[in-house]
């Protein structure tokens, strides 16, 4: 799997308007690491250092926090079709971003916004899971997800109705479909602390998950305490896709399609699968970062093509795919 990755970001380093060979990009990392002197023209520096390089690490922190969070979220909920959107997160953020287009706030602010709305939206959906009691938490859990992410959605088309035409109205629909064509260092550096600080809980927390697959009920007699597990868990992949999905804007599938593909290779067992769904989501987003700005003269949303790639697939594994869910 690591493997794949390295090459994938050698792909997505040689294509391009000005191509970066691996030679070229090995040399110019070890010089940057002092193991030698940077054998590279400035101009490929520049290629490397400022514009192709940011976009690619961010693709895969991308990549790799929206698959980390799907697979924590079937892996909890111990359901094979839960995603990152099930708990209102990208409809939050996509909200929270849109009210900053349409106020016409700087690009930070619209980050800031989605992030916000993202944490706000699944915050709203505990609070109406833990009133209603009498049901089953999860299943309560799920369904609020469902109608507040419906309910939040309905106040994006609002705006967008709502939106000037000719300057708000374009922002708020590329915004929508997906895209790094705009990710600077900036982006990257404000990505990697709640990725990398969201990852950390679920490693550690990795054999209760397993645990957590036997039922709520064998887990507590194990001694894993449950309820606490799940509320850092529901924290940590939040944290991670609003992260995302501040940056990247909506990027579906992702979660929900490189979960099945890491099981089907390794298995339910949380232990291996985590670690293969972030190498396996990070080389995924990539590659489709890179065909999105490779197939033809104009740049395509990565929304639309995470969607073309993942319909088919998904329903080839649901066809064909031999490894149970348990």
């Amino acid at each position: 799997m690591a493997a794949l990755l390295v090459a994938a970001v050698c792909v997505a380093f040689s294509i391009g308007a000005y191509p970066v060979s691996p030679g070229e990009l090995a040399g110019l990392l070890a010089a940057k690491l002092g193991l030698g002197s940077a054998a590279v023209a400035p101009a490929v520096e520049t290629v490397i250092w400022d514009i192709r390089g940011p976009r690619v690490l961010t693709a895969m922190l991308v990549g790799a926090g929206l698959a980390a969070s799907g697979a924590a979220y079937q892996g909890l909920f111990r359901n094979p079709l839960v995603s990152p959107d099930i708990l209102g997160v990208s409809s939050g953020a996509a909200l929270g971003a849109v009210l900053g287009i349409f106020a016409a706030l700087p690009v930070l602010a619209i980050q800031g916004m989605a992030f916000a709305g993202g944490l706000l939206a699944v915050g709203v959906v505990l609070a109406v899971a833990s009133a209603i009691r009498g049901r089953d938490p999860v299943l309560v859990l799920v369904l609020g997800g469902v109608v507040i992410g419906a309910l939040l959605g309905s106040g994006v088309a609002l705006l967008k109705y709502l939106a000037d035409p000719y300057n708000q109205l374009p922002a708020i629909t590329f915004w929508l479909l997906g895209s790094l064509s705009a990710v600077n260092r900036g982006d990257l550096a404000a990505l990697v602390p709640p990725v990398a600080v969201a990852l950390l809980p679920l490693v550690l927390l990795r054999w209760r998950l397993d645990v957590m697959t036997l039922g709520d009920e064998e887990a507590t007699a194990l001694g894993v305490p449950v309820r606490l597990v799940r509320v850092v868990v529901i924290a940590a992949a939040t944290l991670m896709t609003a992260a995302a999905v501040s940056v990247s804007g909506i990027v579906g599938w992702v979660g929900l399609l490189v979960p099945h593909l890491a099981r089907l290779m390794v298995g339910p067992a949380f232990v291996r699968l985590l670690p293969t769904a972030v190498l396996l989501g990070a080389a995924y987003l990539l590659a489709v970062d890179t065909l999105a700005r490779s197939l033809g003269p104009v740049e395509l949303p990565l929304g639309v093509l995470t969607a073309v790639i993942g319909t088919p697939v998904f329903l080839w594994l649901l066809a064909f795919g031999k490894r149970g869910w348990s």
